[in-house]
């Protein structure tokens, strides 16, 4: 009787393993010009494996967030018993984009940067781009990022850059303009943990040259300071966030950890770090809010020449370009953005948002993050340009009106860029 018991449990055991849904086929349509195999490689789904869907769906939202895809789909199609085919089909970007950006200087000048990128070179989502900047003084830069280089996980990212700008440098009574130069050779090696988690980690050597152009100086501070510095760096993204096209929703946070080793007594070692928290949330067929609050620290030096920035195009829109500096900084900024028209690759988006931030002042107390002295609140509006079918090509206008009048910051102003603010 028992022999009969087990002999039907084994029959019972193939039975199950039969049925099972089975990948026959695995199919990549739609490429023109990113390889199926690079597609492929990365995702999770093989030949030989169980039909699951879930597995399906991940691969599907992974594959969006590519710069190459701006869509994609599965279809599964029966080939016989229990063995079928599968095919995701995407839709590409095009991604070889020229970028342009155009703000206002500190000397009220126009500043702008000219750069070219291609975000799929050789069909395997290698991003390689170059640029030019002009604010005041010129500037230049390159870069090679290639996730996926040698793996489905392990990648590189290589960042050469020589940038040149006029920087006010804030003391306790006075202000002072410097010419500021960093020349940067950066390395970075990522590994993809699974689907949400990435680290990067890896050396930036750098060299900082300061220059006084204009205003009083305190007797400590010398004309010309020159630094060269080794940035260590790691970095933790989780990412979560679902694209259809243009619309987000979802949630990233981004942490960045940085010791940086300096040969100056006026820029000295620190430690730094932040993190990035974005939530994006849609509201029926074309509305989106966004949400991103930074919360971060560094050492707190008695220093002018403090790492975090309150800053037009960093943080609140229509404060002013670099209008203070901190040690410490939390910011929160808000948006809810709209679709007002939409035809076939075109979409124009308002938005309307509001920027809030703090900071510690260099050597002083958290009490400075709540204080009315340091707080700074921009609520605005905003149009957005988007073409649907080339990365990243939104271009951006908003407008920011400060509630709190501070000196030495604009009430208000007008913010240009190339895609979303966050």
């Amino acid at each position: 009787m028992k022999k009969y018991i087990l002999l039907a449990f084994y029959f019972f055991c193939i039975t199950l393993t039969a049925q099972q849904p089975t990948v026959k086929t695995f199919e990549i349509a739609g490429n023109k010009k990113t390889k199926a195999s690079f597609v492929k490689k990365i995702v999770s789904l093989k030949e030989g494996a169980v039909l699951d869907s879930v597995q399906l769906a991940k691969d599907i939202d992974w594959i969006t967030r590519l710069p190459s895809i701006a869509q994609a789909n599965y279809k599964v199609i029966p080939e016989s018993d229990n063995n079928y085919k599968v095919v995701y089909t995407i839709v590409e970007n095009l991604t070889l984009i020229p970028t342009t950006s155009v703000w206002t200087a500190n000397n009220d000048e126009f500043a702008f940067r000219l750069g070219l990128s291609e975000f799929n070179a050789f069909g395997q989502n290698i991003s390689i781009g170059a640029f030019y900047q002009h604010d005041i003084y010129s500037s230049y830069g390159a870069s090679v990022k290639a996730p996926f280089a040698f793996s489905q996980k392990w990648g590189f990212e290589v960042n050469a850059q020589n940038l040149v700008s006029e920087e006010p440098v804030f003391f306790e009574n006075s202000m002072a303009d410097f010419r500021y130069e960093n020349a940067s050779f950066e390395v970075l090696a990522s590994y993809q943990l699974n689907f949400e988690n990435n680290i990067r980690f890896g050396i930036n050597v750098f060299n900082e040259f300061y220059q006084h152009k204009t205003g009083l100086l305190p007797d400590s501070i010398p004309e010309e300071l020159e630094a060269n510095k080794v940035a260590i760096k790691a970095l933790y993204s989780y990412n979560n966030v679902k694209f259809e096209y243009y619309l987000l929703e979802g949630f990233q946070s981004h942490l960045n950890l940085q010791y940086v080793s300096g040969n100056d007594v006026n820029l000295p070692s620190f430690v730094i770090g932040w993190n990035d928290f974005l939530y994006y949330s849609r509201t029926g067929a074309t509305g989106n809010w966004a949400c991103r609050w930074r919360i971060g620290a560094a050492t707190n030096d008695d220093t002018p020449f403090a790492p975090f920035a309150v800053d037009n195009n960093l943080n609140i829109r229509g404060v002013g370009n670099t209008i203070d500096r901190g040690s410490a900084a939390v910011v929160l900024n808000t948006e809810y953005r709209q679709t007002l028209f939409e035809k076939n690759w075109f979409v124009l988006q308002g938005n309307a948002f509001i920027d809030a931030g703090s900071w510690r002042k260099p050597g002083g107390s958290l009490s400075d993050l709540v204080s009315e002295e340091t707080l700074r609140v921009f609520p605005g509006l905003g149009v957005r340009f988007i073409h649907k079918k080339i990365f990243n090509a939104t271009f951006r206008i908003d407008y920011g009106y400060g509630l709190i009048d501070k000196p030495g910051s604009n009430s208000r102003g007008i913010v240009f860029g190339i895609g979303q603010y966050f």
